[in-house]
């Protein structure tokens, strides 16, 4: 079955380093539909497990013993560039979510999430999309990548490669639209927004609008305080 398919539900990997959570969130996730396929209590165990086993999301906790989940992350996405990761933290504002978008995760949710919006969000990665709270995001963003640019020194991304339309709807992805706002916005169909998207995507690289919103900063496409 695949992910467009009704009734789809992605295999998720739980990775954290307390029992409690991965037991609870496996029972969430369980009584909603959701196969969870394993689990794992530090980095090093979550990289293996997702060559074992081969899930589609990996919920992932980033503050762990042996290897953290930044590092864990970027190896699983070096070799399963199809797996999703979608970071867990007890603070919004963590400057290791900001990371983890950067290496490409696919979102983050505060571990006091509710059960229902646990189910929702390992179910919307699983399609491919990314899990981005506009507000949280733009504020995590706007904190830490000019930090990040001045630190990298470049930004590993030629926007020359891109149309003028395309710079236009990458500059709007990076202030939080969706495809439907942006075509609202743009006066384009949502079928010709999805196209610009996924040819943004193609030129400079990025897994999904995670990392397009935090490109959109680094290059100066969106500064701190836009709207």
């Amino acid at each position: 079955m695949t992910a467009d398919a009704p009734g789809w539900a992605p295999r998720v990997l739980i990775v954290d380093d307390q029992t409690l959570i991965r037991t609870g969130f496996r029972l969430i996730l369980a009584a909603r539909g959701i196969e969870v396929t394993g689990e794992a209590a530090d980095g090093a165990e979550a990289v293996a497990a997702v060559r074992e086993l081969a899930p589609d999301v990996v919920l992932m906790d980033i503050r762990m013993p042996v290897m953290d989940g930044l590092e864990a992350t970027r190896r699983i996405l070096q070799k399963s560039p199809d797996c999703k990761v979608l970071m867990l933290t007890t603070f919004d504002l963590d400057r290791y979510v900001y990371t983890a978008l950067s290496l490409g995760a696919s979102g983050f949710l505060l571990k006091d999430v509710t059960p229902e919006h646990l189910a929702a969000a390992v179910r919307l990665v699983g399609t491919g999309d990314a899990l981005l709270a506009p507000q949280i995001t733009r504020r995590l963003v706007e904190r830490y990548a000019a930090e990040a640019e001045r630190t990298a020194g470049t930004v590993p991304a030629d926007l020359a490669a891109l149309t003028p339309r395309e710079r236009e709807v990458l500059t709007l992805l990076g202030r939080g639209l969706s495809n439907t706002e942006l075509a609202t916005e743009l006066t384009l169909s949502e079928a010709t927004v999805k196209s610009h998207v996924a040819r943004i995507f193609a030129k400079l690289g990025l897994r999904d609008r995670a990392q397009a919103v935090v490109l959109a900063y680094e290059t100066g496409l969106v500064r701190p305080g836009e709207r």
